[in-house]
C-alpha cells in the first residue's frame, strides 16, 4: 500500500475509532489522521504476530478491522495519558 493510503486509511480507521469510543476526545483532523497511521501501524503489527494476517491492501477487509482495532487501542491509552495531564 502506498503512502497517501496509508493517510487515506489513518484518516478514515481514526474517524471510525473515534466514533465507535463514546466520550469526549480532542484533537482535529491531523490528531485523528495521527491516531490512524499509529493504530493502523499497530494493528498491523498485532494482526501479523497473532492472526498471520497483516495490513496488506487497502480494499481488504482485513486491513481495515485491523486498522480500526490498533486505532480503538492508541485512542484508549491517548485517553489516558491526556487524563493524567488534566
Amino acid at each position: 500500500m502506498g503512502f497517501i493510503g496509508w493517510i487515506v486509511l489513518g484518516l478514515i480507521a481514526g474517524a471510525i475509532a473515534k466514533a465507535i469510543l463514546p466520550g469526549k476526545q480532542g484533537g482535529g483532523w491531523i490528531a485523528t489522521l495521527l491516531l490512524g497511521v499509529v493504530g493502523a501501524l499497530l494493528g498491523g503489527w498485532i494482526g501479523s504476530a497473532l492472526f498471520d494476517k497483516g495490513v496488506g491492501g487497502f480494499f481488504s477487509i482485513w486491513s481495515w478491522l485491523l486498522a480500526i482495532g490498533g486505532a480503538l487501542i492508541v485512542l484508549v491509552i491517548w485517553g489516558f495519558i491526556t487524563k493524567r495531564r488534566a
